[in-house]
């Protein structure tokens, strides 16, 4: 199940898998770190409680953790789990750790360190915006999907176009791996105005309940890789004095919106994804029932 962020993909999953009597595997990568809470908006702890979820509070901040990881270990827990259930939940917003679960990854070539060194030395020059439009240039697809706040993903990407002349969203699509399961996409949207309005409402609501106070535990490990991503980056800023709290507040929410944007785009050009509303669950109910049904068979 994917969709923007703040689409209500949590509570929709939560009710589809205790109706399945099924579990969850995140595929947000931001809620596996332990350290991250409120600004990664996971599930509550009667959430947890009530349906069993994998990949959520599984590693420190402090830990490597690659997309390439997360294909293998998320795929080794459905093979685990697909002997209990018929039916499980792949739930996130985050594109390449979706695909990289249904299609798998391609091998990426290595390129000249010295191209990496480079762009490492725009970025600490406090020229990362520059990074970011080359990449919106040059690769359009990946920069549609990518946390494009997260500078190690765009130093990635634009050191791999650099040193192939490819764009690096050309590795992730070459083949798709075939799995031992059957794969059903269900997405979740609702009208624009109302989704920016979840997010404004979301991002009011984690200030409330202590991002401020969360952010400030990690500030000292801000260089962290982990949290590179919208709402701890704003409030770092604020806390080293370069900007208010309501301009820190107001960004959140800003890039929030564009990163629901380009989660759409992206999501939109997968068309075997079945597009639903979150409040329409009788009707996801019935899709997945029909071709469960169909797989099984």
């Amino acid at each position: 199940m994917v969709g923007p962020t703040a689409v209500g993909k949590t509570q929709s999953a939560i009710t589809l898998a205790t109706y399945f009597k099924s579990q969850i595997i995140s595929g947000d990568s931001r809620q596996l770190y332990r350290e991250m809470d409120i600004g990664t908006a996971k599930p509550s702890k009667i959430d947890l409680n009530l349906v069993k979820h994998h990949f959520v509070s599984t590693l420190s901040i402090h830990e490597s953790y690659t997309v390439s990881d997360y294909e293998k270990d998320a795929n080794r827990t459905l093979k685990n789990l697909f002997k209990e259930h018929d039916i499980l939940f792949l739930v996130g917003g985050s594109g390449l750790f979706v695909r990289a679960v249904c299609e798998g990854l391609d091998e990426i070539p290595a390129v000249d360190s010295e191209i990496r060194t480079l762009l490492n030395e725009i970025y600490d020059s406090g020229k990362f915006p520059r990074l970011v439009r080359e990449l919106e240039e040059v690769d359009p697809e990946y920069y549609a999907m990518a946390d494009i706040n997260n500078p190690r993903r765009v130093i990635r990407a634009l050191e791999v176009y650099r040193g192939t002349g490819k764009p690096f969203s050309s590795y992730l699509t070459k083949s798709i791996k075939k799995r031992d399961y059957g794969i059903i996409k269900v997405g979740l949207n609702i009208d624009r105005d109302d989704l920016y309005n979840r997010i404004n409402q979301r991002v009011d609501r984690m200030i409330e309940g202590g991002l401020v106070e969360e952010a400030k535990e990690l500030l000292d490990f801000r260089s962290a890789s982990s949290l590179q991503t919208v709402g701890y980056q704003e409030i770092f800023r604020y806390l080293l004095g370069e900007y208010d709290l309501n301009t820190a507040i107001d960004d959140i929410k800003t890039n929030t919106r564009q990163y629901a944007k380009r989660q759409l785009t992206w999501f939109k050009k997968d068309k075997d994804i079945s597009w639903f509303e979150p409040s329409n669950l009788e009707a996801i109910i019935k899709l997945l029932n029909t071709k469960t049904q169909s797989h099984l068979n």
